[in-house]
């Protein structure tokens, strides 16, 4: 191994045709070698991809020794002059071309890998994870990472010539009750107090708009202390947006135009504005979900009346029980064999759903689960209410609860179209869903919840109904969906202190708590508040569709896996006890390593 004396001149990738002749130095990682016995070649990788390097009998015999001493992964500098290959690779970029090499370095030995450096590896994730930095070396890995560079590049271009600024919010804060659980940090100079980091900058990008700045924006680190799933991390980040004097329309049309830049500087994808706006009940009673799929149909129907008064219970059950029963037509899913049916059936059972009822016309003949228990009409008016035809299957949900009928049809129409590959990942459907309800009920804690966040707006035609049925009001709350993702939401805030109060109120907060709380926002309303409204993008969300993987942590350099543990480190651990005497802390219960 030697001191680097060769100075790159070049990027691996980036040499073509026009540059043969000239002397250039490179740099990278050893992809493989190829010794031919008077050849020797090496395929060199950096970030923006590889470079043939060649060793023949006119090759410095000291550098073609070295040359025979490089594996897998050492890391190299080369010098020589480029020349077209007598054997092209149109596979690559530089194909053309090779390094006629002069001068070699090896930079750093390398031992053998535990999985080959390439792309679309299958190795197993825990092995990716645990040696992520090797992980990491991999172009498709490095694509992904280059990709959330550049949105994050347009994000800040485009916000500033809108007219926002970009301002730091403190990472160490105050915990509040609301919302997911916090992750505390305790104070060695307040002993036996503790901050939070953020779940996200709310409180304080409102305290900004009280503070005149008019428009801010953040690209910003967050922290919710809850289970990991596929677009969920523990720490994530957002592009956090907040505007003064605006109203939804506002926020709305500014937010489509940086979604329309983004995808069409990243992708070259042109994607249509206005994007469709749907009211959250209607996304809630068409497609079961709250972040619906626009690419594919199978929306549900209601046939709830239909079957009140049948003589099958598992359907008339619900439907006189204050639930609901509800249908799927799985367009050509006539195709599916008894066995996929069941395995759906099995399906719904983890949304909760007591089971699932099915109809297939297939051939001109029917098969069901449960026709032989109704009336030839009745068969015939559920057939008619799904707009059933020949090859079509129809799935029905009932329940006595209209979240599981929604969950288990919303996921199952999902599940279908998935098995039946109707998810294009390169057609991007956008859409608002608005209108969410501002409120729901905790049975746990017996009182109202937000179910955004306590400082949403209500509707303004909605504000009578706070003091006679606060669980019908509507908020002024927007998410932005994509392909059955939530990209981001938001919300005009309440910028009157006496709303604010009897927001806090309705959540049972009592006077002093809400001034425990949150006293540092209602105090601030007392000196002016302007109308305020903003919106948070889960940037790793974002990435992972403009990028078209499964999962965020496909797009973020370090991430935690399902019990918010990170392999490479082996955190969270244990500290030592004079760490926590110094921050005042005993604990009371290890948990036994694994």
């Amino acid at each position: 191994m030697e001191q680097q004396t060769l100075r790159r001149t070049h990027y691996c990738g980036t040499v073509r045709t026009e540059d043969i002749g000239a002397t250039i130095s490179v740099c990278g990682w050893a992809q493989r070698s190829r010794n031919l016995g008077g050849l020797i070649f090496i395929d060199l990788r950096d970030r923006t991809g590889i470079v043939q390097l060649a060793f023949d009998e006119q090759t410095p015999k000291d550098v073609f020794e070295t040359a025979f001493a490089v594996r897998g992964e050492y890391v190299l500098a080369a010098k020589g002059i480029l020349r077209e290959r007598s054997s092209k690779n149109p596979d690559l970029p530089t194909g053309d071309v090779e390094l006629a090499v002069t001068e070699i370095q090896i930079l750093s030995k390398a031992e053998t890998p535990p999985f080959e450096i390439v792309e679309n590896s299958d190795v197993n994730d825990m092995l990716r994870l645990k040696y992520r930095y090797l992980d990491l070396r991999r172009p498709d890995m490095q694509r992904a990472i280059l990709l959330r560079h550049k949105i994050g590049k347009v994000a800040r271009d485009y916000y500033d010539e809108q007219g926002f600024y970009e301002i730091e919010t403190p990472i160490l804060t105050k915990s509040t009750p609301e919302g997911a659980r916090d992750y505390l940090v305790p104070s060695r100079v307040h002993p036996g107090k503790f901050y939070a980091l953020p779940q996200s900058p709310q409180q304080y990008k409102q305290l900004l708009m009280l503070a005149g700045f008019d428009r801010y924006m953040q690209i910003v680190r967050c922290f919710r202390d809850e289970d990991l799933r596929a677009d969920r991390q523990p720490e994530f980040t957002q592009i956090d947006l907040e505007m003064s004097f605006v109203g939804v329309d506002d926020v709305i049309e500014v937010n489509e135009g940086f979604l329309k830049r983004v995808f069409k500087e990243i992708l070259d994808v042109d994607v249509k504005t206005p994007f469709p706006r749907m009211p959250w009940k209607e996304a809630m009673e068409r497609f079961g979900s709250d972040k619906p799929d626009l690419r594919f149909g199978f929306e549900l129907k209601d046939i709830t009346l239909l079957v009140k008064d049948c003589g099958f219970k598992v359907f008339s059950g619900p439907a006189t029980s204050g639930g609901s029963v509800r249908l799927i037509n799985v367009k050509g899913g006539g195709a599916f064999s008894r066995k996929e049916i069941d395995s759906l059936g099995e399906f719904v059972k983890t949304y909760k759903a007591k089971g699932l009822a099915w109809l297939k016309l297939s051939g001109g003949q029917r098969s069901s689960s449960f026709a032989k228990f109704l009336t030839e009409d009745e068969v015939d008016a559920i057939l008619a209410a799904a707009e059933a035809q020949d090859g079509d299957l129809v799935l029905v949900v009932g329940d006595s609860s209209n979240e599981i009928v929604f969950a288990a049809l919303g996921a199952l129409r999902c599940e279908c179209a998935r098995r039946m590959n109707l998810l294009d990942p390169a057609e991007y459907r956008f859409l608002w869903v608005t209108e969410f309800p501002l409120l729901t009920h905790s049975e746990e804690e017996n009182r109202y919840v937000a179910e955004h966040h306590p400082f949403t707006a209500p509707m303004d035609e909605d504000l009578p109904l706070l003091e006679k049925d606060p669980l019908q009001v509507r908020a002024k709350a927007y998410d932005i969906v994509l392909n059955g993702t939530e990209l981001g939401g938001g919300s005009i805030r309440i910028h009157q202190m006496e709303l604010q109060e009897k927001m806090f109120s309705l959540l049972g907060f009592t006077e002093e708590d809400a001034q425990a709380q949150f006293g540092h926002l209602i105090n601030a309303f007392r000196y002016g508040a302007p109308p305020h409204g903003g919106l948070a993008y889960g940037l790793d969300r974002l990435v992972m569709l403009m990028a078209g993987v499964p999962a965020i942590r496909d797009v973020i350099a370090f991430p935690k896996v399902q019990n918010a543990s990170e392999p490479m480190t082996a955190c969270p651990a244990a500290v030592d006890d004079k760490q926590l005497d110094e921050l005042s802390i005993a604990v009371t219960r290890k948990e036994e390593d694994e």
